[in-house]
Protein backbone atom coordinates (compact mmCIF):
# COMPACT_ATOMS: atom_id res chain seq x y z
CA UNK A 1 0.00 0.00 0.00
CA UNK A 2 2.71 2.46 -1.01
CA UNK A 3 1.95 6.10 -1.82
CA UNK A 4 3.20 8.52 -4.27
CA UNK A 5 2.58 12.06 -4.75
CA UNK A 6 4.23 14.83 -6.93
CA UNK A 7 3.95 18.70 -7.59
CA UNK A 8 5.45 21.00 -10.37
CA UNK A 9 4.48 24.49 -9.70
CA UNK A 10 6.33 27.82 -8.29
CA UNK A 11 5.74 27.01 -4.78
CA UNK A 12 8.45 25.20 -2.45
CA UNK A 13 7.53 21.56 -3.50
CA UNK A 14 9.42 19.91 -0.21
CA UNK A 15 7.10 20.92 2.29
CA UNK A 16 3.78 20.36 -0.17
CA UNK A 17 5.27 16.54 -1.09
CA UNK A 18 5.59 15.68 3.04
CA UNK A 19 2.17 17.02 3.41
CA UNK A 20 0.57 15.31 0.62
CA UNK A 21 2.43 12.01 1.80
CA UNK A 22 0.94 12.84 5.76
CA UNK A 23 -2.28 12.38 4.14
CA UNK A 24 -1.45 8.77 2.68
CA UNK A 25 0.09 7.34 6.89
CA UNK A 26 -3.85 5.51 6.62
CA UNK A 27 -2.01 3.03 3.54
CA UNK A 28 0.43 1.78 5.92
CA UNK A 29 4.41 2.08 4.78
CA UNK A 30 8.36 1.42 6.45
CA UNK A 31 9.85 4.34 5.11
CA UNK A 32 9.42 7.77 2.86
CA UNK A 33 11.59 9.65 0.79
CA UNK A 34 11.35 12.60 -1.45
CA UNK A 35 12.90 14.19 -4.47
CA UNK A 36 13.28 17.69 -5.70
CA UNK A 37 14.85 19.21 -8.42
CA UNK A 38 17.12 21.94 -6.93
CA UNK A 39 20.24 24.14 -8.42
CA UNK A 40 20.40 21.69 -11.62
CA UNK A 41 20.75 18.81 -9.98
CA UNK A 42 18.21 15.82 -8.20
CA UNK A 43 18.47 15.66 -4.96
CA UNK A 44 16.94 12.89 -2.53
CA UNK A 45 16.36 12.79 1.20
CA UNK A 46 14.90 9.33 2.49
CA UNK A 47 14.81 7.42 5.73
CA UNK A 48 13.45 4.31 7.13
CA UNK A 49 10.49 4.35 9.46
CA UNK A 50 7.47 7.05 10.28
CA UNK A 51 7.01 9.68 8.56
CA UNK A 52 8.44 12.54 11.31
CA UNK A 53 11.83 11.10 10.58
CA UNK A 54 11.94 12.85 7.19
CA UNK A 55 10.40 15.84 8.25
CA UNK A 56 12.69 16.16 10.82
CA UNK A 57 15.88 14.93 7.87
CA UNK A 58 14.70 18.00 5.95
CA UNK A 59 13.24 20.64 8.60
CA UNK A 60 9.99 20.29 7.40
CA UNK A 61 11.08 20.04 3.85
CA UNK A 62 13.02 23.65 4.14
CA UNK A 63 16.54 22.14 3.70
CA UNK A 64 15.48 21.02 0.03
CA UNK A 65 15.06 23.92 -2.40
CA UNK A 66 13.59 23.38 -5.85
CA UNK A 67 9.56 23.99 -6.97
CA UNK A 68 9.44 20.49 -8.79
CA UNK A 69 9.46 17.05 -7.04
CA UNK A 70 8.55 13.21 -6.58
CA UNK A 71 7.62 11.59 -3.03
CA UNK A 72 6.79 8.27 -1.65
CA UNK A 73 6.05 5.98 1.35
CA UNK A 74 6.84 2.59 0.78
CA UNK A 75 5.91 -0.74 2.31
CA UNK A 76 8.27 -3.44 1.40
CA UNK A 77 8.36 -5.88 -1.17
CA UNK A 78 11.73 -6.43 -2.37
CA UNK A 79 13.99 -5.75 -0.34
CA UNK A 80 14.33 -4.91 3.72
CA UNK A 81 13.02 -1.49 4.78
CA UNK A 82 15.96 0.25 4.73
CA UNK A 83 17.07 3.70 3.59
CA UNK A 84 18.69 2.23 0.52
CA UNK A 85 15.49 0.65 -0.12
CA UNK A 86 13.30 3.48 0.47
CA UNK A 87 11.90 5.57 -2.54
CA UNK A 88 12.91 7.43 -5.00
CA UNK A 89 15.29 5.86 -6.45
CA UNK A 90 17.82 7.35 -8.75
CA UNK A 91 19.25 5.94 -12.35
CA UNK A 92 23.01 5.23 -12.43
CA UNK A 93 24.04 8.49 -13.75
CA UNK A 94 21.99 10.20 -11.57
CA UNK A 95 19.61 11.72 -14.80
CA UNK A 96 16.64 9.85 -13.61
CA UNK A 97 14.56 9.09 -10.28
CA UNK A 98 11.52 7.25 -9.87
CA UNK A 99 8.89 6.72 -7.41
CA UNK A 100 6.83 3.49 -7.99
CA UNK A 101 3.63 1.68 -6.65
CA UNK A 102 3.42 -1.61 -7.58
CA UNK A 103 5.38 -5.07 -8.11
CA UNK A 104 8.03 -5.48 -11.31
CA UNK A 105 7.63 -9.11 -12.18
CA UNK A 106 10.16 -9.36 -14.47
CA UNK A 107 13.03 -7.06 -12.61
CA UNK A 108 15.78 -9.80 -12.28
CA UNK A 109 15.24 -10.22 -16.21
CA UNK A 110 16.28 -6.92 -16.90
CA UNK A 111 18.33 -5.88 -13.78
CA UNK A 112 20.83 -9.01 -15.44
CA UNK A 113 20.55 -7.18 -18.76
CA UNK A 114 21.27 -3.67 -17.38
CA UNK A 115 24.15 -4.84 -15.12
CA UNK A 116 25.58 -6.22 -18.74
CA UNK A 117 25.22 -2.90 -20.38
CA UNK A 118 27.19 -1.44 -17.45
CA UNK A 119 24.61 -0.21 -15.00
CA UNK A 120 25.37 -0.39 -11.31
CA UNK A 121 22.92 -1.01 -8.73
CA UNK A 122 22.71 0.16 -5.48
CA UNK A 123 19.28 -1.23 -3.35
CA UNK A 124 17.95 -4.66 -3.66
CA UNK A 125 14.70 -2.96 -4.94
CA UNK A 126 12.55 -3.52 -8.29
CA UNK A 127 11.80 -0.10 -8.55
CA UNK A 128 15.71 1.10 -9.20
CA UNK A 129 15.39 -1.54 -12.26
CA UNK A 130 12.79 0.70 -13.90
CA UNK A 131 14.84 3.95 -13.33
CA UNK A 132 17.93 2.43 -14.85
CA UNK A 133 15.97 0.97 -17.68
CA UNK A 134 14.64 4.23 -18.40
CA UNK A 135 17.94 5.94 -18.30
CA UNK A 136 19.43 3.31 -20.51
CA UNK A 137 16.85 4.36 -23.43
CA UNK A 138 17.34 8.04 -22.74
CA UNK A 139 21.44 7.45 -23.10
CA UNK A 140 20.35 5.98 -26.34
CA UNK A 141 18.80 9.17 -27.89
CA UNK A 142 15.44 8.84 -27.04
CA UNK A 143 13.72 12.36 -25.81
CA UNK A 144 12.20 11.77 -22.02
CA UNK A 145 8.78 10.96 -22.78
CA UNK A 146 9.91 8.29 -25.38
CA UNK A 147 12.31 6.78 -22.77
CA UNK A 148 9.51 6.38 -20.37
CA UNK A 149 7.24 4.91 -23.29
CA UNK A 150 10.37 2.27 -24.15
CA UNK A 151 11.02 0.84 -20.57
CA UNK A 152 7.45 0.53 -19.75
CA UNK A 153 6.84 -1.41 -22.38
CA UNK A 154 9.45 -4.34 -21.12
CA UNK A 155 8.33 -3.90 -17.84
CA UNK A 156 5.91 -6.86 -16.80
CA UNK A 157 4.01 -6.49 -13.66
CA UNK A 158 2.05 -3.25 -11.73
CA UNK A 159 2.96 -0.13 -11.59
CA UNK A 160 2.12 3.74 -11.05
CA UNK A 161 5.19 5.62 -11.70
CA UNK A 162 6.67 9.53 -11.08
CA UNK A 163 9.46 9.92 -13.07
CA UNK A 164 11.69 13.23 -13.06
CA UNK A 165 14.58 13.43 -15.70
CA UNK A 166 17.87 16.07 -14.47
CA UNK A 167 17.59 17.93 -17.95
CA UNK A 168 13.79 18.34 -17.80
CA UNK A 169 13.79 20.22 -14.52
CA UNK A 170 10.14 21.52 -15.04
CA UNK A 171 8.63 18.79 -15.98
CA UNK A 172 7.03 15.02 -14.50
CA UNK A 173 5.81 11.94 -16.26
CA UNK A 174 2.93 9.73 -14.55
CA UNK A 175 2.09 6.99 -15.93
CA UNK A 176 0.21 3.89 -14.68
CA UNK A 177 -1.22 0.06 -15.35
CA UNK A 178 -2.48 -2.19 -12.55
CA UNK A 179 -2.13 0.55 -9.65
CA UNK A 180 -3.89 3.62 -9.40
CA UNK A 181 -2.84 7.10 -10.00
CA UNK A 182 -4.45 10.95 -10.67
CA UNK A 183 -3.50 13.90 -11.83
CA UNK A 184 -4.76 16.95 -10.08
CA UNK A 185 -5.31 20.51 -11.91
CA UNK A 186 -3.95 23.40 -9.62
CA UNK A 187 -3.68 26.96 -9.61
CA UNK A 188 0.25 28.12 -11.24
CA UNK A 189 1.35 24.41 -10.43
CA UNK A 190 0.04 20.40 -11.20
CA UNK A 191 0.05 17.68 -9.07
CA UNK A 192 0.05 13.66 -9.22
CA UNK A 193 -0.92 11.20 -6.57
CA UNK A 194 -2.02 7.75 -5.93
CA UNK A 195 -4.78 8.81 -3.61
CA UNK A 196 -6.83 12.11 -3.84
CA UNK A 197 -6.28 12.57 0.14
CA UNK A 198 -3.04 13.45 -0.52
CA UNK A 199 -3.55 16.64 -2.55
CA UNK A 200 -7.41 17.35 -1.80
CA UNK A 201 -6.14 20.44 0.04
CA UNK A 202 -5.05 21.82 -3.01
CA UNK A 203 -7.26 20.89 -5.71
CA UNK A 204 -10.96 19.41 -6.07
CA UNK A 205 -10.47 18.93 -9.39
CA UNK A 206 -8.72 15.56 -10.56
CA UNK A 207 -8.28 12.98 -13.54
CA UNK A 208 -8.13 9.22 -12.89
CA UNK A 209 -5.66 7.54 -15.45
CA UNK A 210 -6.91 4.33 -17.23
CA UNK A 211 -4.15 1.00 -17.62
CA UNK A 212 -1.80 2.33 -20.28
CA UNK A 213 -2.23 5.91 -19.49
CA UNK A 214 0.46 8.62 -19.26
CA UNK A 215 1.08 11.93 -18.59
CA UNK A 216 3.47 14.83 -18.91
CA UNK A 217 3.02 17.61 -16.74
CA UNK A 218 4.64 20.99 -16.50
CA UNK A 219 3.16 23.89 -13.92
CA UNK A 220 1.15 25.26 -16.79
CA UNK A 221 -0.11 22.25 -18.93
CA UNK A 222 -0.59 18.59 -19.15
CA UNK A 223 -0.87 16.24 -22.01
CA UNK A 224 -2.64 13.07 -21.47
CA UNK A 225 -1.54 10.05 -24.18
CA UNK A 226 -2.55 6.27 -24.25
CA UNK A 227 -0.68 2.86 -24.45
CA UNK A 228 0.16 3.73 -28.16
CA UNK A 229 1.61 7.04 -27.72
CA UNK A 230 -1.55 8.60 -29.16
CA UNK A 231 -2.67 12.21 -27.25
CA UNK A 232 -6.14 11.76 -25.60
CA UNK A 233 -8.38 14.51 -23.85
CA UNK A 234 -9.44 13.07 -20.14
CA UNK A 235 -12.50 13.78 -18.24
CA UNK A 236 -12.07 16.00 -15.18
CA UNK A 237 -14.25 15.05 -12.31
CA UNK A 238 -15.05 17.30 -9.16
CA UNK A 239 -14.42 15.75 -5.51
CA UNK A 240 -17.08 16.37 -3.04
CA UNK A 241 -16.47 14.68 -0.10
CA UNK A 242 -14.55 16.30 2.86
CA UNK A 243 -10.85 15.67 3.44
CA UNK A 244 -12.14 14.76 7.32
CA UNK A 245 -13.76 11.11 5.74
CA UNK A 246 -9.83 10.43 5.13
CA UNK A 247 -7.96 11.48 8.45
CA UNK A 248 -7.75 10.23 12.35
CA UNK A 249 -10.56 12.89 13.53
CA UNK A 250 -8.81 12.93 16.83
CA UNK A 251 -8.02 8.99 16.92
CA UNK A 252 -4.31 8.02 17.89
CA UNK A 253 -4.58 5.47 14.57
CA UNK A 254 -6.23 4.90 11.85
CA UNK A 255 -7.22 0.85 13.09
CA UNK A 256 -8.71 2.75 16.48
CA UNK A 257 -10.67 5.34 14.34
CA UNK A 258 -12.12 2.49 12.16
CA UNK A 259 -13.08 0.98 15.15
CA UNK A 260 -15.12 3.71 16.54
CA UNK A 261 -16.55 4.38 13.17
CA UNK A 262 -18.35 0.69 12.78
CA UNK A 263 -21.64 1.58 14.10
CA UNK A 264 -21.85 5.09 12.29
CA UNK A 265 -20.65 3.21 9.10
CA UNK A 266 -23.04 0.59 8.74
CA UNK A 267 -25.59 2.73 9.70
CA UNK A 268 -24.56 5.03 6.76
CA UNK A 269 -24.52 2.11 4.57
CA UNK A 270 -27.77 0.62 5.06
CA UNK A 271 -30.26 3.54 5.82
CA UNK A 272 -30.20 4.92 2.37
CA UNK A 273 -30.65 1.19 0.94
CA UNK A 274 -34.01 0.09 3.18
CA UNK A 275 -37.54 1.87 1.77
CA UNK A 276 -40.91 0.88 3.34
CA UNK A 277 -39.01 -2.10 4.56
CA UNK A 278 -37.48 -3.41 1.66
CA UNK A 279 -34.06 -3.96 1.08
CA UNK A 280 -33.59 -1.49 -2.27
CA UNK A 281 -30.20 -1.85 -4.28
CA UNK A 282 -31.19 0.36 -7.56
CA UNK A 283 -27.66 0.00 -8.97
CA UNK A 284 -27.07 -2.99 -8.77
CA UNK A 285 -28.22 -5.89 -11.49
CA UNK A 286 -29.39 -9.15 -10.16
CA UNK A 287 -32.33 -10.85 -12.14
CA UNK A 288 -34.79 -12.54 -10.21
CA UNK A 289 -34.72 -15.29 -12.76
CA UNK A 290 -30.79 -15.27 -12.26
CA UNK A 291 -30.91 -15.58 -8.41
CA UNK A 292 -33.44 -18.50 -8.91
CA UNK A 293 -30.88 -20.12 -10.88
CA UNK A 294 -27.80 -19.58 -8.80
CA UNK A 295 -26.03 -22.66 -7.56
CA UNK A 296 -22.53 -20.91 -5.88
CA UNK A 297 -21.56 -17.91 -4.67
CA UNK A 298 -17.67 -17.12 -4.10
CA UNK A 299 -16.79 -14.80 -1.67
CA UNK A 300 -12.89 -13.55 -2.94
CA UNK A 301 -10.42 -11.10 -0.80
CA UNK A 302 -7.41 -10.45 1.11
CA UNK A 303 -6.47 -9.94 4.47
CA UNK A 304 -9.11 -9.04 6.94
CA UNK A 305 -11.33 -8.56 3.87
CA UNK A 306 -11.24 -12.90 3.75
CA UNK A 307 -12.02 -13.48 7.21
CA UNK A 308 -15.14 -10.88 6.15
CA UNK A 309 -16.13 -13.24 3.64
CA UNK A 310 -15.84 -16.38 6.11
CA UNK A 311 -18.44 -14.39 8.17
CA UNK A 312 -20.42 -13.81 4.82
CA UNK A 313 -20.38 -17.90 4.22
CA UNK A 314 -22.18 -18.81 7.00
CA UNK A 315 -24.92 -15.75 6.96
CA UNK A 316 -25.65 -16.64 3.58
CA UNK A 317 -25.69 -19.87 3.32
CA UNK A 318 -27.82 -19.77 6.49
CA UNK A 319 -30.68 -16.84 4.53
CA UNK A 320 -29.88 -18.14 1.10
CA UNK A 321 -29.31 -22.13 1.38
CA UNK A 322 -26.70 -21.18 -1.55
CA UNK A 323 -23.48 -22.54 -1.21
CA UNK A 324 -20.29 -19.98 -0.35
CA UNK A 325 -16.82 -20.48 -0.96
CA UNK A 326 -14.52 -17.68 0.35
CA UNK A 327 -11.14 -18.05 -1.24
CA UNK A 328 -8.45 -16.02 -0.69
CA UNK A 329 -7.44 -13.64 -4.22
CA UNK A 330 -4.08 -14.70 -4.35
CA UNK A 331 -5.00 -18.49 -4.19
CA UNK A 332 -8.31 -18.05 -6.88
CA UNK A 333 -6.45 -17.52 -10.49
CA UNK A 334 -4.81 -20.69 -9.71
CA UNK A 335 -7.23 -23.37 -8.33
CA UNK A 336 -8.78 -23.27 -11.75
CA UNK A 337 -11.98 -22.16 -9.85
CA UNK A 338 -15.44 -23.90 -11.91
CA UNK A 339 -17.20 -20.64 -13.19
CA UNK A 340 -20.25 -20.25 -15.19
CA UNK A 341 -23.53 -18.53 -15.33
CA UNK A 342 -24.69 -19.62 -12.35
CA UNK A 343 -22.21 -18.52 -10.19
CA UNK A 344 -21.48 -15.45 -8.53
CA UNK A 345 -17.98 -14.26 -7.61
CA UNK A 346 -18.68 -11.13 -4.65
CA UNK A 347 -15.11 -9.19 -4.94
CA UNK A 348 -14.29 -7.44 -1.66
CA UNK A 349 -11.66 -4.88 -1.12
CA UNK A 350 -11.52 -2.16 0.99
CA UNK A 351 -9.32 0.40 -1.05
CA UNK A 352 -10.79 -1.04 -4.64
CA UNK A 353 -7.19 -1.25 -5.46
CA UNK A 354 -6.05 -4.86 -3.96
CA UNK A 355 -3.88 -6.44 -7.02
CA UNK A 356 -3.92 -10.18 -6.07
CA UNK A 357 -8.17 -9.25 -6.05
CA UNK A 358 -8.09 -6.68 -9.29
CA UNK A 359 -6.62 -10.16 -10.90
CA UNK A 360 -9.13 -12.52 -9.27
CA UNK A 361 -11.79 -10.42 -10.72
CA UNK A 362 -10.45 -10.18 -14.12
CA UNK A 363 -10.38 -14.02 -14.25
CA UNK A 364 -13.91 -14.49 -12.85
CA UNK A 365 -15.31 -11.88 -15.84
CA UNK A 366 -13.03 -14.24 -18.62
CA UNK A 367 -14.73 -17.51 -17.33
CA UNK A 368 -17.95 -16.51 -17.85
CA UNK A 369 -19.24 -15.45 -13.53
CA UNK A 370 -21.37 -12.52 -12.77
CA UNK A 371 -19.51 -10.50 -10.53
CA UNK A 372 -19.90 -8.01 -7.59
CA UNK A 373 -17.63 -5.55 -5.88
CA UNK A 374 -18.10 -4.21 -2.12
CA UNK A 375 -15.38 -1.19 -1.45
CA UNK A 376 -15.24 1.06 1.18
CA UNK A 377 -14.26 4.22 -0.67
CA UNK A 378 -16.33 6.33 -2.82
CA UNK A 379 -15.53 5.55 -6.83
CA UNK A 380 -12.83 3.12 -6.80
CA UNK A 381 -11.63 3.61 -10.70
CA UNK A 382 -9.72 0.14 -10.39
CA UNK A 383 -13.01 -1.65 -9.46
CA UNK A 384 -15.04 -0.17 -12.42
CA UNK A 385 -15.55 -1.84 -16.05
CA UNK A 386 -12.62 -0.87 -18.01
CA UNK A 387 -13.49 1.74 -21.03
CA UNK A 388 -14.65 0.00 -24.03
CA UNK A 389 -12.09 -0.35 -26.12
CA UNK A 390 -11.38 1.60 -28.94
CA UNK A 391 -12.21 0.36 -32.76
CA UNK A 392 -9.53 -1.25 -34.93
CA UNK A 393 -7.96 0.93 -36.61
CA UNK A 394 -8.20 -1.42 -39.69
CA UNK A 395 -11.60 -3.31 -41.22
CA UNK A 396 -10.01 -6.55 -40.69
CA UNK A 397 -7.15 -7.20 -38.11
CA UNK A 398 -4.91 -10.31 -37.13
CA UNK A 399 -4.78 -10.90 -33.17
CA UNK A 400 -2.63 -13.63 -31.47
CA UNK A 401 -4.60 -15.02 -28.67
CA UNK A 402 -2.21 -16.50 -25.83
CA UNK A 403 -4.36 -18.78 -23.72
CA UNK A 404 -1.79 -18.50 -20.83
CA UNK A 405 -2.62 -15.51 -20.16
CA UNK A 406 -5.20 -14.98 -22.37
CA UNK A 407 -5.56 -11.47 -23.64
CA UNK A 408 -6.57 -9.83 -27.39
CA UNK A 409 -4.41 -7.03 -28.35
CA UNK A 410 -5.62 -4.46 -30.53
CA UNK A 411 -3.98 -2.98 -34.02
CA UNK A 412 -1.76 -0.71 -32.94
CA UNK A 413 -1.51 0.82 -36.54
CA UNK A 414 -3.06 1.73 -39.19
CA UNK A 415 -3.16 -0.52 -42.26
CA UNK A 416 -1.43 -2.75 -40.52
CA UNK A 417 -1.61 -6.23 -38.81
CA UNK A 418 0.24 -6.71 -35.74
CA UNK A 419 1.71 -10.08 -34.94
CA UNK A 420 2.53 -9.20 -30.91
CA UNK A 421 2.48 -12.34 -28.44
CA UNK A 422 1.16 -11.30 -25.40
CA UNK A 423 2.32 -13.73 -22.98
CA UNK A 424 5.93 -13.35 -21.52
CA UNK A 425 7.28 -16.88 -22.80
CA UNK A 426 6.11 -15.78 -26.55
CA UNK A 427 7.63 -12.22 -25.96
CA UNK A 428 10.69 -14.00 -25.21
CA UNK A 429 10.72 -16.40 -27.98
CA UNK A 430 10.15 -13.95 -30.32
CA UNK A 431 12.81 -11.33 -28.49
CA UNK A 432 10.06 -8.66 -28.05
CA UNK A 433 9.71 -8.32 -32.11
CA UNK A 434 6.99 -7.32 -33.26
CA UNK A 435 6.39 -8.40 -36.72
CA UNK A 436 4.03 -6.44 -38.86
CA UNK A 437 3.04 -6.42 -42.74
CA UNK A 438 0.65 -4.38 -44.56
CA UNK A 439 -3.35 -5.13 -43.94
CA UNK A 440 -5.00 -6.62 -47.32
CA UNK A 441 -8.50 -6.84 -45.24
CA UNK A 442 -8.54 -10.46 -45.96
CA UNK A 443 -7.54 -13.58 -43.99
CA UNK A 444 -3.66 -13.40 -43.59
CA UNK A 445 -2.50 -16.62 -41.27
CA UNK A 446 0.40 -16.31 -39.00
CA UNK A 447 3.23 -18.21 -40.20
CA UNK A 448 3.83 -21.31 -38.95
CA UNK A 449 5.43 -21.49 -35.10
CA UNK A 450 6.30 -23.81 -33.03
CA UNK A 451 5.09 -23.79 -29.66
CA UNK A 452 5.85 -25.26 -25.87
CA UNK A 453 3.98 -25.56 -22.64
CA UNK A 454 0.51 -23.94 -22.05
CA UNK A 455 1.12 -21.12 -24.38
CA UNK A 456 -0.87 -21.56 -27.23
CA UNK A 457 -1.10 -19.20 -30.96
CA UNK A 458 -3.94 -19.12 -33.02
CA UNK A 459 -5.09 -16.69 -35.48
CA UNK A 460 -8.64 -15.05 -35.71
CA UNK A 461 -10.71 -12.25 -37.73
CA UNK A 462 -11.93 -8.77 -35.63
CA UNK A 463 -14.09 -7.57 -37.13
CA UNK A 464 -15.70 -4.15 -35.99
CA UNK A 465 -19.55 -4.66 -34.22
CA UNK A 466 -22.04 -2.48 -36.47
CA UNK A 467 -22.24 0.20 -33.49
CA UNK A 468 -18.79 0.88 -33.81
CA UNK A 469 -18.71 0.85 -37.76
CA UNK A 470 -21.90 3.33 -37.54
CA UNK A 471 -19.94 5.69 -35.02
Amino acid sequence: MCGIVGYVGKKQAAPILLDGLSKLEYRGYDSAGICVFDEGVLKVAKAKGRLQSLIDLTDGGKALHGVVGIGHTRWATHGAPSDENSHPHMADSGKIAVVHNGIIENYLELKELLIARGKKFHSETDTEVVANLIEFYYDMGSDFKEAVQKAVARVEGSYALGVLCRDYPDTIIGVKKDSPLIFGYGKDCNYIASDVPAILKYTRDVVYLNDGDLLVMDSDSVHFYDAHGEHIQKQTEHITWEMSAAEKGGYTHFMLKEIHEQPKAVRDTVKPRIRDGRVVLDEIELPRAYLANLRRIYIVACGSAYYVGVHGKYIIENLCHVPVEPVLASEFRYSDPVLDDTTLVVIISQSGETADTLAALREAKRLGARTLAIVNVVGPRSLWPPPRPSPPSCPSCIYWLCISPSSWRPCPRPGTISFLPSCSSCRRRFSGSCRRRPCSGSSILPPSISTTGMCFLSAAIWTAPPAWRAA
